[in-house]
């Protein structure tokens, strides 16, 4: 049962869903508001979070794919 909660396809999981609310997250700061100079470093501060978290479900993809016969 330990070794589920730590597998690698439980970790991209979870990669995915906070990929997924990040997307959210910034989709609604994307939406012009007035207080622009704070929500751009917002925005750009997640932006920069959903690329790691890309970066790392494409690492955990690819670790996890067999590797092909010659």
């Amino acid at each position: 049962m330990d070794e589920q909660l730590h597998s690698p396809a439980r970790r991209l999981i979870e990669l995915r869903i906070a990929h997924a609310e990040l997307d959210g997250r910034i989709d609604a700061l994307a939406v012009p508001v007035t207080d622009q100079a704070s929500d751009d470093l917002t925005l750009r501060r997640l932006k920069k979070q959903r690329l790691a978290l890309r970066d790392e479900i494409a690492r955990l993809e690819r670790a996890s794919d067999p590797d092909e016969p010659a």
